[in-house]
C-alpha cells in the first residue's frame, strides 16, 4: 500500500513538472510593502485562471495585508503560485462572519503553491477570547467545518496539486483544512503556533482521497494532523510534531451521515513534547460508522503523554451520553515500532466500544520508557484483545 501511495506522489510531481517545463505566463502581484494586497491578488488570480496556457502568479517578498479571499476555479490551465511574501490576516475577526476561511483555494485542478512565504493569521488576539481551554464553548463548536473564527488556508475540492515550502503561522483556528480533495501532496510545510493556541489543528483532512503529507514540521496547540470522516488513502511520512496534541484519527461519530475512514498510514514520524501520541477517537452514543486499515509505524516519541491511545468514549467537557456505546467499528489497526519516552505511566490505553469491540488490532515492537512518580509503565485494554508481536514494553494488557 505504501508503495502505491509513493508512486502517486511521484506521478503527481512529474505531471506538474512536465506541465511547467514550457515558459509559463507570469502574473505579478504588485503592491507597496505593508499595504493591502487584496484587490491586486484577486485581479492577478483572475488573469492567471483564465489563461489557456500554464501560468505563474508571483507574490514578491515583503509583508502585505490581506482580507478574506477566495481563489476560485475551475481554471483553464495549471497554475503555480510563487508565494515569497508574508501575508497578514486582519487581526479583528469581525470581517469573517460570512465564511470560515481566510485564504480559500476552491475547485482547482493542478495547483502548485510554493515559494517559502507565509500565511500569518494573527490569531493571538482572539485565542481564548470567548472560552477557556478545557471548557465547552458553544461559540466554538467541535464541528469539522464551521467555526466562528477563520482558518488560515482552506483547500476545498482541489485536485492533483502540490503544496510545498510554505508556512502557516498563528492561525485563529485550524491552520490548513482540506475538504473534498483528491491527490494532493503537502511537502516541506511548516505550521508555527504556541502550544496554548486553542483549536489550531495543523492540517485537518476531511472527505478527501489520496492526500500525502511528507517532510513537514508542525508546532501548534491542537492536533498536528487530524483525519476526519470520509478520508481514504492518507499518508503522513517523516513529519515532526510538537508541541501539539499529537496525530489523531477523529473524532468520529458526532454528526449524521459521516463517511468511512479507510487506509491511513503514519510512518517514520517524530513526536516531541506532545499532549498525546497516536490516537483514534470516536464519540459514545454515535452514529453508525467504520474506520479501518489504519497503521502507525516507526514513530519516535520524546516526552509524549498518552503515547498509544484508542478512545471510543471520547467526551470532552462531558457533553455526551457515555452510557450508550460508540457505533463506530474499528478494525485492522497496527501500532508498530513505536519507541521513546512517555510522560504518563499509562502508555498504552485501548478503550474500545462495548457495542462494537475493536477487531484485528496488532501491537508490535513497542519500547516506551517512563521515569515519573506514578509507578511502573503500564497498559490497559477495554473491549479489545490485541495481537502482540515482538518486544512489549509496557507489558501487554488484558482485555476487560
Amino acid at each position: 500500500m505504501a508503495v502505491r501511495f509513493n508512486l502517486a506522489i511521484i506521478f503527481c510531481s512529474l505531471l506538474l513538472e512536465i506541465t511547467f517545463a514550457t515558459n509559463p505566463s507570469i502574473f505579478n502581484v504588485k503592491a507597496q510593502p505593508n499595504s493591502d494586497i487584496s484587490q491586486a491578488l484577486s485581479n492577478a488570480w483572475k488573469q492567471a485562471c483564465t489563461s489557456t496556457t500554464p501560468s505563474e502568479l508571483l507574490i514578491p517578498k515583503g509583508t502585505f495585508k490581506l482580507k478574506r479571499v477566495t481563489l476560485e476555479g475551475p481554471c483553464k490551465a495549471p497554475i503555480k503560485i510563487n508565494l515569497q511574501a508574508t501575508l497578514q490576516a486582519p487581526s479583528d475577526p469581525n470581517g469573517f462572519k460570512d465564511g470560515d476561511g481566510w485564504v480559500t483555494f476552491e475547485h482547482i485542478d493542478r495547483l502548485t503553491l510554493m515559494g517559502g512565504g507565509s500565511f500569518d493569521g494573527q490569531g493571538k488576539g482572539v485565542w481564548g477570547k470567548h472560552c477557556s481551554q478545557g471548557q465547552y464553548c458553544s461559540k466554538l463548536p467541535i464541528c469539522l467545518y464551521l467555526y466562528e473564527y477563520e482558518q488560515n488556508v482552506r483547500f476545498d475540492y482541489v485536485t492533483n496539486s502540490i503544496i510545498e515550502d510554505v508556512i502557516s503561522r498563528d492561525s485563529k483556528q485550524f491552520h490548513i483544512n482540506v475538504l473534498g480533495g483528491e491527490n494532493i501532496t503537502f511537502s516541506g510545510v511548516r505550521v508555527v503556533a504556541p502550544e496554548n493556541s486553542p483549536n489550531t489543528d495543523g492540517i485537518h483532512i476531511g472527505r478527501s482521497n489520496r492526500i500525502n503529507i511528507i517532510d513537514s514540521n508542525i508546532q501548534t496547540g491542537d492536533d498536528c494532523v487530524s483525519i476526519g470522516d470520509g478520508s481514504k488513502q492518507i499518508t503522513v511520512t517523516n513529519v515532526t510534531c510538537g508541541p501539539g496534541h499529537g496525530f489523531s484519527v477523529g473524532s468520529l461519530g458526532k454528526y449524521k451521515d459521516e463517511k468511512a475512514v479507510e487506509g491511513v498510514i503514519f510512518k517514520g514520524c517524530t513526536m516531541k513534547n506532545t499532549m498525546n501520541g497516536v490516537r483514534i477517537k470516536t464519540w459514545p452514543d454515535s452514529t453508525d460508522g467504520l474506520a479501518s486499515n489504519m497503521h502507525f509505524e516507526d514513530i519516535d516519541m520524546e516526552n509524549v503523554g498518552n503515547p498509544i491511545l484508542i478512545d471510543q468514549e471520547y467526551c470532552p467537557w462531558n457533553n455526551c451520553n457515555k452510557k450508550v456505546p460508540s457505533k463506530i467499528k474499528l478494525k485492522d489497526v497496527t501500532f508498530k515500532n513505536i519507541h521513546g519516552t512517555s510522560t504518563s505511566a499509562l502508555a498504552i490505553n485501548l478503550i474500545c466500544s462495548s457495542g462494537y469491540p475493536c477487531q484485528n488490532v496488532t501491537i508490535e515492537n513497542i519500547d516506551l520508557k517512563y521515569n515519573g512518580p506514578e509507578g511502573p509503565i503500564t497498559s490497559k485494554c477495554k473491549n479489545i484483545k490485541p495481537k502482540t508481536i515482538g518486544k512489549q514494553n509496557p507489558s501487554p494488557c488484558n482485555a476487560i
